[in-house]
């Protein structure tokens, strides 16, 4: 009887866990994406303007910001939320900025890195050599790239935004972008939630277990974990190196992997997939050579 009872208050317990566990990360996809609503309907709303309203001019205008891209995109994408990671990949989708500022734009973002960096000693430090170190790292990289698909003719495939979607027949812009928003809103949630959950269940501690501590590759196993399409992830990879289980350097590199939703929603507006497999193999490379240069000099 006692076994019996002990039983059924572990299978209790663990329930009660799992199922708090289970409203804490609603809780937080929901406030990511609620966050990231703004920038969508904003990143929805110019790409409806451009393709229905704008003169030929005013695309050749926007154009021709093109080549300084990375610079702009590193430090947009420092910004501390996932919204403009997703918005980078839609204006990436539409032709609108190139592989070089997408990546610029991922490798900078930070979302809740530097929340997480405020509960930390000298923090003010510390949040200055994070941004500076991914934003540096972004327009490097970002420009780096541009040059290197210019040299080799790799253009980006040209997509229809608005495919057998049948928002065209709307005369505006307004219904059109809020309906990509609302669907992009929704699968945002649903991967924030998922992916969201299971960190949870595994918890800092098991995941933490997993890195290599003062190894040469440890920057690989961060740059593989912050590639989790999460916001949460980078707040994981903020508090192992706060713990002291990351070194900088691989701090850095999963935190520039990392792009909160941004790959998500990539993979999910871009129906070129061999863009969007290059793009997470770049990535993951600057992500892992930022890494192991940091850690090479000592910083």
């Amino acid at each position: 009887m006692n076994t019996f009872s002990t039983l059924l208050t572990h299978t209790h317990q663990h329930s009660g866990g799992v199922w708090d566990s289970f409203l804490h990360s609603l809780e937080h996809s929901l406030k990511d994406t609620l966050i990231s609503i703004p920038l969508l309907f904003l990143a929805y709303l110019l790409m409806e303007f451009l393709e229905r309203k704008a003169s030929s001019k005013m695309e050749k205008t926007l154009r021709k910001i093109g080549p300084y891209g990375p610079l702009v995109g590193s430090f947009l994408g420092s910004v501390p939320q996932c919204g403009f990671s997703a918005s980078a990949s839609n204006l990436y989708t539409a032709g609108l900025v190139t592989e070089g500022t997408l990546i610029a734009v991922f490798l900078s973002t930070s979302d809740e890195a530097l929340i997480m960096l405020l509960s930390a000693p000298n923090s003010a430090f510390e949040i200055v050599k994070l941004l500076a170190t991914k934003i540096l790292f972004g327009i490097l990289f970002g420009f780096a790239i541009d040059i290197i698909l210019k040299s080799m003719k790799i253009k980006k495939v040209q997509v229809e935004m608005c495919q057998d979607c049948g928002c065209e027949e709307s005369g505006g812009i307004f219904l059109p972008a809020l309906k990509h928003t609302l669907k992009m809103t929704l699968f945002i949630f649903v991967i924030n939630l998922l992916l969201g959950f299971g960190i949870e269940l595994l918890g800092d501690e098991r995941i933490g277990q997993l890195l290599l501590s003062n190894s040469f590759f440890q920057p690989f196993v961060a740059g593989f974990i912050g590639l989790v399409p999460n916001c949460a992830v980078s707040a994981l990879i903020t508090k192992l190196y706060i713990a002291g289980h990351l070194s900088f350097g691989s701090a850095i590199a999963g935190l520039s992997a990392g792009a909160g939703i941004g790959l998500a929603v990539l993979f999910k507006s871009n129906p070129v997939k061999r863009e969007n497999l290059r793009i997470v193999v770049i990535l993951y490379i600057c992500a892992v050579l930022s890494g192991i240069v940091l850690n090479l000099i000592g910083i």
